[in-house]
Formats: structure tokens, C-alpha cells, sequence
């Protein structure tokens, strides 16, 4: 009886915890914590910081690999082993699966991302779900979007300073966009053992946009630029909006075709949205498809954050030059809005804006309205912002392309 209670303890996950897991399971619920408590991006921390504990729960094997046990053919007659004896001499396997151990349940999910297809899913939702009324009332928001991905390069360059290669500099670069899916996507081509750490930075500076953007929005604007009130938009017609998404998907996929894909589906959602003959499939994405692969993402991508790969010196180079890729990409929005309003006369722009030029939708936006109502409370500045902020989605998405290009 001893015996089986001494087996009994031995084969608990308290008995085989190691300290790393301990440390990552800690990260796990203070992550939890964030999401629950202070509210930060809920719908994808939640996800990912109950797949970390998932992960690093000891024995639970939720990421474990399917275990294959090969046999050699027993040859029957005299004709079958003379025809083993020339395939091994041609170097062909004569060998099948006798028995396989199946694998951990979120080693499978997370076959979506490895493979790149939860991302483009992720864009059809979100495609279905944006406006782009904004960037096509005022284009000039292509530069602010376009300018908030100067982070994502000037991170490449650090990375490579700092020992990476350059498929793992262009994957942690990526992060500047503030763009989960299309940093995982760009990661699970380039550098797929960088996966966990480089997804867990992405979406959680996502969730922490209301914290890390204001005080680099203030430091670089004067009050007076941040109680700039803009002019109201144009109405943008229905022709318009239709022939947005075909026009962007052709022009970049002709100019780039590794961005085919995140850009296709971006605007496949969009085209969903905007036709008026496709309800249903516009509902779809964007309640039950992209709530589902959300889950699913989540959890597989936190699950990779293991302690044997996350507790690392380079997972902290990746997660300082995360925050530093999405500072940098910040400034570079705001800096960029400011020229623009010392050269437009008479249709001012409110430099805040340009912090949204970043690709976390609508948080960012959001963010820049809230700063801007802080110095003028009659100023409302949220559809301004989406013009920078949708941009930023597609910017980020062309850099993914431009990345692959060269590295992929």
C-alpha cells in the first residue's frame, strides 16, 4: 500500500514540477490577471495566458508529439525478401508504422498557426469588421500608416546587432506593426523556433497600447497640437467602399505576392462587409469564425511558451526589442503627422493621430481620441485616427511581404 501511495505522489505534476515552469505558470497568471482585472485585450490574452499554463503544467504533455514506432516488413516468401533487399539497396525505407502514440490536443491546434492558417483567417474577421470609410475619405492616411511601420525596420537592424539572423531580426521586427497575426504568420515561415516568445511580445504590447502610446504621444506634441480639432471627413459612397478592397488586394499582390494572403483575406472580409448581398458570410467572420480560430490561435501560440524555449536571454532581447520596435513605431507616426500639419493649409491634423498609425485596431485609435479629448473635451478625434489606424493594418501586412521577399 505504501508503495502505490509513494508511486501515486512520484507520478504527480507536484513531484515533477521543475523552476522554470513554476516562473512561466507565475507569467501565466499574472498575464491572466491583466486580462481580467485591468481589462487589457481580454479576448486574446485570456487565450494565450491559459495556453502558457497549460503548457508548463508538468506531465499534462498538451504539446506533446505524436510517437511513431516503425517495423520492418516480415517477408513472406523467398520473391518478398529479394524485393526488400533491392529496395534497401536503392535506399528506400522498408519500414511502416506498426503502433502510434497520439499526440498533446494542443500540439494539433497549433498546427494552424505553424502551417499559417489561423492569420488569414484572423484578417477575414477583421476585414469584415473595418471600416475603411476613413482611409478612403482622407488617402493621406496611407503615409501615417505607413510611417508607423518604420519600427519594424529600425528593429531589423537592432536585432542583427545583437546576434539574430536576419529571418529572426525580420520576425522580431514584425512586432513593431502591433499586429499578432501577421507576426505569427511571418515567424512560422521564418523563424518558426521563435514562434512562442515573439507571438506572447506581440499581443501582449497589443493589449498594453493604452499604456506604452500616451506618454510617447505627450512627450512629442506641444499642447496646442493636441487640441487641434480636425474637419469632419467627406461621405464615402457605396461604389467607393466596393471597389476599395478589389483595387488593394490586385495593386499589392501584383507589387508584392508574399502579402497576397494576409492582404486578400483583409480585404475578402471587407468586400463581405461592403457588397450588401453577402450578410451571411459578413456575420460569420466576424462572430463564430473569428471567435473560434481566436481561441484556437491563443491557446496553441501560448502553449508555446514553454520554459525549456521562453526562459531564455534571447527571449529577453526579444521582448525589449518588441517594446522598442512599437515605441519607435509610435514616434515615427506622431513625427510624421506633425510634418504634415506645418505643411497643410487649412485643413489642420491633429499630430495624435499619427500614433495610430500602428495596427492595433481600434485600440489604438481609441487611444489617440481619448489623449485628445484629455486637452479638448469637445475634440473627437476617433474616425480621424481610424484612417491611420486601418492603414497601419494593411502597412503592416505589406511589410510582412517585403520581409519575405527578402528573407523568405
Amino acid at each position: 500500500m505504501s508503495q502505490l501511495i509513494l508511486d501515486f505522489i512520484s507520478s504527480t505534476g507536484i513531484a515533477n514540477i521543475t523552476g522554470g515552469e513554476a516562473i512561466m505558470i507565475v507569467v501565466a497568471c499574472v498575464l491572466l490577471y491583466l486580462a481580467i482585472a485591468k481589462g487589457f485585450e481580454p479576448l486574446l490574452l485570456i487565450p494565450i495566458a491559459f495556453g502558457m499554463l497549460l503548457a508548463n503544467l508538468p506531465l499534462a504533455d498538451v504539446m506533446g508529439l505524436p510517437n511513431t514506432i516503425l517495423s520492418l516488413h516480415q517477408p513472406e516468401n523467398i520473391a518478398e525478401a529479394t524485393r526488400q533487399m533491392e529496395l534497401a539497396q536503392q535506399g528506400k525505407m522498408i519500414a511502416s508504422m506498426k503502433t502510434q502514440t497520439p499526440g498533446g490536443l494542443v500540439y494539433y491546434l497549433s498546427q494552424g498557426a505553424k502551417l499559417g492558417i489561423f492569420p488569414p483567417l484572423i484578417f477575414l474577421g477583421v476585414g469584415a469588421m473595418t471600416d475603411f470609410s476613413p482611409l478612403i475619405a482622407s488617402p493621406k492616411s496611407l503615409l501615417l500608416g505607413a510611417a508607423a511601420q518604420f519600427g519594424i525596420f529600425f528593429t531589423f537592424f537592432g536585432a542583427i546587432i545583437l546576434g539574430f539572423s536576419a529571418q529572426e531580426a525580420a520576425s522580431i521586427g514584425i512586432i513593431g506593426g502591433a499586429d499578432g497575426p501577421t507576426a505569427i504568420l511571418l515567424t512560422s515561415k521564418l523563424a518558426p523556433h521563435l514562434l512562442g516568445p515573439i507571438a506572447v511580445a506581440a499581443y501582449s504590447y497589443m493589449a498594453l497600447v493604452p499604456v506604452i502610446q500616451p506618454p510617447i504621444m505627450k512627450l512629442l506634441t506641444t499642447e496646442d497640437e493636441r487640441k487641434i480639432t480636425m474637419k469632419q471627413l467627406r461621405v464615402v459612397s457605396k461604389k467607393e467602399k466596393i471597389i476599395f478592397p478589389i483595387a488593394v488586394t490586385i495593386i499589392v499582390s501584383l507589387i508584392l505576392p508574399p502579402a497576397a494572403t494576409l492582404v486578400g483575406m483583409l480585404m475578402l472580409g471587407n468586400l463581405f462587409k461592403e457588397s450588401g448581398v453577402t450578410d451571411r458570410l459578413s456575420k460569420t467572420s466576424t462572430n463564430e469564425l473569428i471567435n473560434i480560430v481566436t481561441i484556437l490561435l491563443g491557446v496553441s501560440v501560448g502553449a508555446t511558451a514553454n520554459a525549456e524555449t521562453f526562459l531564455k536571454l534571447e527571449t529577453i532581447k526579444i521582448i525589449v526589442l518588441g517594446v522598442v520596435a512599437f515605441g519607435i513605431g509610435t514616434a515615427a507616426g506622431v513625427i510624421i503627422a506633425k510634418l504634415m500639419n506645418k505643411f497643410s493649409k487649412g485643413d489642420p491634423i491633429n499630430p495624435l493621430i499619427g500614433s495610430a498609425g500602428v495596427s492595433a485596431v481600434p485600440m489604438a485609435a481609441r487611444v489617440s481620441n481619448k489623449v485628445g479629448r484629455e486637452y479638448n473635451p469637445s475634440n473627437f478625434l476617433l474616425m480621424h485616427a481610424m484612417g491611420p489606424n486601418v492603414a497601419g493594418v494593411i502597412g503592416s501586412a505589406v511589410a510582412a511581404g517585403v520581409l519575405l521577399t527578402l528573407f523568405g
